[in-house]
């Protein structure tokens, strides 16, 4: 959040505005696909031997189960899904949804992930603003 500030100040110092979208992608958590993960950690991040091997069963081996209305339904290994509430599993999903970046950079625009939470930004010059009351351009405002 420190550098979106300062990214946001040092624009405005340069008459400039930032527009910043909030994307909270907590429920992503459960979304991730746990052999894909492992295969980007492999990939592009190098994890080999020994981490991939302690990252292979961190993510893998889970279970889960319902229980409902008195009815408990089968056990069942989820396929995707990343542990919420562990130290590891927010950079996990960090480096899972890394491509992100390269895509929201693709079209100018600057993510910040954390976690779930990604805000992306851009930024642009006053001059090419339009007044929220009229429409005009930023210098001929009403």
């Amino acid at each position: 959040m420190i550098r979106i500030l300062s990214d946001a100040l040092t624009s405005a110092n340069d008459r400039q505005v930032t527009l910043i979208g909030l994307l909270d992608l907590s429920l992503a958590f459960d979304y991730v696909d746990q052999q894909l993960l492992l295969r980007r950690l492999h990939d592009n991040f190098g994890f080999t031997d020994d981490v991939l091997h302690w990252t292979t069963s961190f993510v893998s081996g889970w279970t889960q189960q319902v229980l409902y209305n008195g009815q408990i339904s089968p056990i069942h290994p989820p396929q995707f899904r990343v542990p919420q509430g562990s130290v590891v599993g927010p950079p996990f999903f960090v480096l899972y949804t890394a491509d992100l970046k390269e895509v929201t950079a693709s079209h100018h625009l600057r993510l910040h992930p954390y976690a779930d939470d990604c805000p992306v930004c851009v930024t642009t010059s006053v001059d090419d603003t339009a007044c929220a009351g009229c429409g005009s351009p930023g210098r001929m405002c009403c």
